[in-house]
């Protein structure tokens, strides 16, 4: 996969994601966020997959361990999405681990719970 294809994808991803905090602004619920960037992403022809399955490889065998991805964005990009008053390293350590996982290069980690919507999002590649 290209560069330019994927800093389409996020930026698409960004770009929703800043018109739903205009839209709805911090206080909601995560699921709610998750669904409004869903939504938004799709009304731009972007495929989206909410709340996939994510299983483990362990020697051979498919393991359900109950981690799921908020969104997959044409199955490239892993957004986690928060709505929390204070990030903590937990939510990285998390996002990397999905990153790691499934094999995906890039995530997003977003928290809609802050002022300003620039201020709560992290890229990260691996």
């Amino acid at each position: 996969m290209n560069n330019s294809r994927i800093n389409n994808i996020t930026g698409q991803i960004v770009d929703s994601a800043i018109r739903v905090h205009t839209e709805l602004g911090p206080g909601l619920l995560e699921s709610a966020y998750e669904a409004c960037l869903a939504c938004e992403l799709r009304s731009r022809g972007v495929h989206v997959q909410q709340q996939l399955l994510l299983p483990i490889q362990y020697r051979g065998v498919q393991i359900d361990a109950g981690y799921r991805l908020d969104l997959l964005v044409e199955d490239v990009v892993i957004v986690e999405l928060k709505a929390v008053e204070t990030m903590h390293p937990i939510f990285e350590a998390q996002l990397l681990s999905y990153l790691k996982i499934s094999g995906k290069k890039v995530g997003l980690l977003i928290n809609f719970h802050v002022p300003l919507l620039k201020d709560g999002i992290k890229r990260m590649v691996v």
